[in-house]
């Protein structure tokens, strides 16, 4: 008998456990991949040691030369999907070791357009990595455009600026998203200044 009320209940109480799982008719279907969609990562790092061939438009040094060979071994594992830089030779110098490596084209950008820029890289897939070389000027704007807080930084003009001799410094600012703010932190690479 008490078996059979046992099974009774059971039965009875089944589709009502069921029911509990199951979302209120009303409520937003929400699909689970795009909420957990990873966000967007961007490495900003300033060019590497410049040389003295032309002082418009110059090439890396024998010192930047190692330091974009060392940037380009950092982060050759770190799924990087897009490279971007400024029109200018350092840049380019810059991200070439690594762009080559990974097979990826170097996108340009425009450096006095970096509001303009920063909105484009939040448009970027989920889950991208975008190594992006700028400037002393230009760099720490584009990590606080991008939402990432800097420490140890100076200012020119106003505006957040490394020292004319930091070449070493990697901001790796992982963006907000619906769930969570940005971050920054920063790294070192390359021999020490």
């Amino acid at each position: 008998m008490k078996t059979l009320l046992l099974s009774c209940a059971l039965a009875l109480t089944a589709p009502f456990a069921l029911l509990q799982d199951a979302p209120a008719p009303d409520a937003p279907v929400v699909d689970a991949p795009a909420a957990n969609a990873a966000p967007v990562t961007v490495i900003a790092v300033r060019h590497a040691e410049k040389g003295a061939d032309d002082p418009r438009d110059p090439h890396l040094s024998e010192a930047g030369t190692a330091r974009a060979a060392e940037l380009a071994r950092l982060l050759g594992h770190a799924g990087v999907t897009h490279v971007f830089t400024t029109q200018y030779n350092r840049t380019r110098d810059t991200v070439a070791p690594l762009a080559e490596a990974l097979e990826l084209e170097v996108t340009p950008y425009d450096a006095f357009a970096l509001a303009g820029f920063a909105e484009q890289l939040a448009t970027l897939e989920p889950g991208s990595v975008a190594v992006v070389a700028g400037h002393s000027n230009t760099t720490p704007l584009l990590v606080e455009l991008l939402g990432g807080t800097l420490s140890g930084v100076g200012t020119h003009r106003g505006q957040p600026a490394l020292d004319e001799a930091e070449y070493d410094r990697a901001f790796v600012v992982t963006l907000a998203t619906e769930h969570t703010a940005a971050k920054a932190i920063e790294l070192r690479y390359g021999a020490a200044e």
